[in-house]
């Protein structure tokens, strides 16, 4: 069945505040096999003008994802999730997370598109520091895919 477009629009409440940590920020570094000294060393961290290391681009993934789960567990919505695969992911900072950041995401759902059976879920997450501060944006495409039966009949 084809997601609500009533949903478009919709924010969710702001996430708890995730504590970004030094050691968090080495072990995604070192998972996704970036050498960059500014992720594990502070002096050259701030030596770039950074107050502490940074964190790699894609290392907002695992809080705005987390985030999103409001809108994928949301029951009004209607999304099977065992037939979801992530489509696509794009990020837009208006400054790098640094280690000891406090952030929070307000996940939005910006469309919902249905394509050969197919529901398309576009979610933005807006990151903010404990200031207040705009971080980032991430968007996040998800797919969930046809039932059998539908995909059979389209």
């Amino acid at each position: 069945m084809a997601l609500d477009q009533s949903f478009v629009g919709r924010s969710y409440p702001p996430t708890d505040p995730y504590e970004v940590g030094r050691e968090k920020i080495r072990e995604f570094a070192e998972a996704v096999g970036d050498a960059n000294p500014a992720y594990v060393d502070t002096e050259a961290a701030e030596a770039l003008g950074h107050p502490d290391v940074i964190a790699p681009p894609t290392f907002v993934f695992a809080i705005t994802f987390k985030a999103a789960g409001q809108v994928i567990e949301d029951p009004q919505l209607g999304l099977d999730y065992s037939r979801v695969v992530h489509g696509d992911q794009k990020f837009a900072y208006t400054r790098p997370v640094c280690a000891g950041d406090r952030l929070t995401v307000t996940s939005t759902i910006e469309a919902i598109k249905s394509m050969a059976g197919n529901d398309i879920l576009d979610i933005r997450g807006e990151v903010h520091d404990a200031a207040g501060e705009h971080v980032v944006t991430a968007w996040t495409k998800l797919v969930a895919r046809a039932a059998e039966s539908a995909a059979e009949g389209a």
